[in-house]
């Protein structure tokens, strides 16, 4: 799928509203243009965030931190996505937990601090937020081989973005399955491993979670799909991608 880009006047738009009082970035439509080059050369940006020429990530909205490596492998392409979450997340066994408490939004100004989120993975709270980065602190889209920092990621969740999460235990094979359905849609999707949750693989977006204790073959990857279909662009600050 190609990239979806925005325009130099939506870039300045997000600019303009990270400026804004609070964490009110702009809300804008996004428009497609060609895929990028999949080479892995690294530019730095800022002492704390890089730029990544390849089609695994895109930081025009979002900053990219040294410490995360871009996941280049070629996932496996997925089953058809299903319509109907509800249905498909019971096929995979996977627990949806829909409309969980807001807990705020509150920013923060030191990337090391990481609040006790109440849930696992986290789907809201305050996060770390600097407007002179791109994306105002939130994390890049992109698929990853780390897990980036959860108070960059809960930031990105507020941008409207879905986060897939698996264990980093899980079979390669099964990772390869779920990078496919990244490869499949990009836009607005984050996919990265995560050592701390309680499940096999997870989706998140602001205030919804799809647990699954197991990966269950096309089952789960349907309902990554459908969970990705439903709350992709619908956070609190639905941010272009």
């Amino acid at each position: 799928m190609p990239r979806r880009l925005a325009s130099a006047a939506a870039v300045l738009a997000l600019a303009a509203g990270a400026a804004a009082c609070g964490d009110d970035e702009t809300t804008t439509t996004s428009s497609d243009t060609a895929p990028a080059e999949s080479s892995t050369t690294v530019e730095e940006t800022t002492q704390s965030t890089t730029t990544v020429d390849s089609e695994n990530v895109n930081t025009d909205f979002g900053a990219l931190t040294p410490d995360v490596e871009v996941d280049e492998r070629e996932g496996t392409p997925p089953p058809p996505a299903s319509a109907d979450l509800e249905a498909a997340a019971e096929a995979a066994g996977c627990d949806l937990q829909l409309d969980l408490p807001d807990e705020g939004n509150k920013h923060l100004d030191d990337p090391e601090e990481i609040p006790a989120y109440e849930t696992s993975p986290p789907t809201s709270g305050d996060h770390f937020a600097d407007f002179n980065e791109t994306g105002a602190g939130a994390f890049a889209d992109g698929a990853f081989l780390d897990t980036p920092p959860a108070n960059r990621v809960v930031h990105s969740l507020e941008h409207g973005r879905v986060a897939i999460q698996y264990s980093p235990d899980l079979a390669e094979e099964d990772q390869l399955a779920l990078k496919g359905v990244f490869d499949d849609d990009r836009p607005g999707v984050l996919l990265f491993p995560n050592p701390e949750m309680p499940y096999e693989v997870a989706t998140t977006a602001w205030t919804q979670l799809m647990g699954c204790d197991s990966y269950a073959g096309d089952a789960t990857l349907e309902a990554v799909q459908a969970f990705r279909d439903e709350f992709r662009g619908k956070g609190p600050e639905a941010v272009t991608f």
